[in-house]
């Protein structure tokens, strides 16, 4: 009797990292207003004077005065994935971390990653490359992942612990805006759109390679702008949309937002998705959570109300400067790769923000 031939065993196939969260990169935040309930009796704590910048205004980073000459700033950012590609997961995540130190006008020093991993579930080669591409972001900043934490959890999570360095009179707030400044967002939004695309299967190659390209940009500028005295206010734009981390600007500075809509950087090809209802569930999470505060004119659609509340993962910086040096911002952004860079709006007496 002939033995029976060997059978080569069935490997499970790999999964989706989209498929193992139940949201994916900025999107997965806490609606605004939500967390707001949360955090209301938080501010109990006695505050030390070296304490430049907490979570009074919900400003991007924590900042500590170490001396004379040096501010550190401290933030962590850490999310689940947007993407299915391991490496370019790592990529955004670590990205959108070290944006908040940028966004306070500081440079980054060091990183601690923050890993949590189905290990039952994902080959230790993907986990790898997750690593990988935060790794290859921080060197891009020119810091090191000193160490970090790693669990052992359901979703795959993965971000970073970043600290920078600034100066105690260069430190930009989120709220130090003025009456007569204009704004300048320094990426185009849509990311949220894109990522909804991505996950029904709607979304082509060119899509997502601008998707990838936009998301993976460092937020440079905001060292050369935190250099600048006309430049008062500065953000970036994340989970809460455009519309909601203006407002936290707004509220900050007690002024008036006007956004000019036409003026509005969108990555190419969103408004048409946003239109077809490639919108995340958080989009809709935001507005209710802030759209009692917003004016919008009568002839806006639902797929440009959708993009003003997008969750923006690893979007851009908005400024808050004198109108005398918005030339100077605009070429700061353009000379580092940030071609989109526009003027949007400005800031007025008031409260709230209104689309015009």
């Amino acid at each position: 009797m002939n033995a029976p031939d060997k059978l080569t065993p069935t490997l499970p196939a790999v999964p989706r990292l989209s498929s193992l969260s139940h949201g994916g990169g900025c999107g997965c935040k806490i609606a605004p207003g939500v967390l707001a309930e949360i955090l209301k009796n938080s501010s109990n704590l006695p505050i030390p004077p070296q304490l430049l910048v907490g979570i009074e205004t919900a400003d991007d980073a924590a900042v500590y005065q170490l001396n004379d000459e040096q501010a550190l700033i401290a933030t962590t950012d850490f999310f689940m994935p947007i993407v299915d590609d391991p490496y370019d997961f790592g990529r955004i995540a670590a990205t959108n971390a070290i944006s908040d130190v940028y966004a306070m006008g500081g440079t980054p020093i060091m990183a601690l990653g923050l890993v949590g991993m189905p290990i039952n579930v994902l080959p230790l080669e993907t986990i790898g490359a997750i690593l990988r591409g935060g790794q290859d972001v921080c060197r891009d900043a020119g810091i090191p992942i000193a160490g970090g934490h790693t669990i052992d959890s359901v979703e795959p999570i993965y971000g970073l612990v970043v600290l920078g360095l600034v100066h105690p009179s260069r430190v930009k707030k989120n709220s130090g805006a003025r009456a007569g400044d204009v704004l300048i967002l320094g990426k185009p939004l849509g990311v949220g759109i894109l990522s909804a695309a991505l996950k029904k299967d709607a979304l082509d190659a060119e899509g997502y390679a601008r998707m990838i390209a936009v998301t993976t940009q460092l937020n440079k500028p905001g060292i050369s702008l935190a250099q600048m005295d006309g430049v008062h206010a500065l953000t970036d734009i994340t989970g809460f949309g455009l519309l909601g981390h203006g407002l936290e600007l707004a509220r900050g500075a007690k002024l008036r937002m006007e956004l000019k809509m036409d003026s509005i950087p969108l990555l190419p090809g969103v408004l048409e998705l946003a239109a077809q209802g490639m919108v995340t569930g958080a989009s809709g999470r935001n507005w209710a959570s802030y759209g009692a505060e917003v004016s919008l004119p009568a002839d806006i659609s639902s797929a440009q109300q959708a993009l003003l509340s997008d969750p923006q993962t690893s979007g851009g910086l908005l400024v808050s400067c004198d109108p005398a040096i918005a030339a100077d911002v605009l070429a700061c952004f353009h000379s580092q790769g940030f071609a989109d860079a526009r003027q949007i709006g400005r800031m007025l007496p008031g409260s709230g923000v209104e689309i015009i």
